[in-house]
């Protein structure tokens, strides 16, 4: 009896506190993807994709030159109307040229493999930059509005699973528009260029980009 009038004291006492709690949540997800400077980082990134996808088109239509190349000189090497000696340069030359097209091919690999590695780290980068800045605000907007407690409603767990997978209306103030806002303030005009300082942080430098 006596363990039981306890035990409802502290469910009491715990329901009590949580009653006092002001908690805040928060649709990270959205507040980043309508963060006016992710779309500025998002354009930078593509514009770098895209140079990355030309250059590989370049070494592309290389290959393709020194293929049909190739081809050329063994059908020629292979032409019995020719002599011997003509055979036997033209034989040395398509050695020469399928030599090219292995170390293009080879050089192909280890430039698709540094460049999409290099796009990763930059989209890492990037990423964590507009999040930390996001953070910046979140907290103080926290402190001055004295929240106890702000929930990303939009993190999941390590098995995928919402970590909040409820909240009453009514026992949280949703913060997501009013930062929106806030980030947004500064924002510049539709097609305005963005301030050097909206954009996003430069990429690592790699071996390729020091080239």
């Amino acid at each position: 009896m006596i363990r039981s009038a306890f035990i409802a004291l502290i469910l009491a006492t715990v329901t009590l506190q949580a009653a006092d709690l002001k908690i805040g949540v928060i649709d990270m997800s959205k507040v980043f993807q309508e963060f006016h400077k992710t779309k500025t980082a998002a354009d930078k990134y593509k514009a770098n994709y895209e140079k990355a996808a030309q250059e590989m088109t370049e070494r592309q239509n290389t290959y393709k030159n020194l293929a049909a190349e190739a081809q050329k000189l063994q059908k020629v090497a292979q032409d019995p109307i020719i002599t011997p000696e003509q055979r036997s340069k033209y034989g040395a030359e398509l050695g020469e040229k399928v030599k090219e097209i292995r170390a293009l091919e080879m050089e192909m690999q280890e430039f698709a493999d540094r460049r999409q590695q290099q796009l990763k780290q930059e989209d890492m980068q990037i990423r964590k930059g507009l999040y930390e800045e996001i953070l910046v605000v979140v907290r103080a907007r926290s402190k001055e509005d004295l929240f106890d407690i702000v929930f990303d409603k939009t993190g999941v767990s390590l098995s995928t699973v919402p970590i909040i997978l409820h909240v009453r209306p009514e026992a949280a103030t949703d913060l997501t528009d009013q930062l929106i806002v806030e980030l947004n303030k500064d924002a510049p005009p539709p097609g305005a260029e963005p301030k050097k300082e909206d954009a996003a942080a430069p990429a690592p430098k790699t071996e390729e980009s020091k080239k």
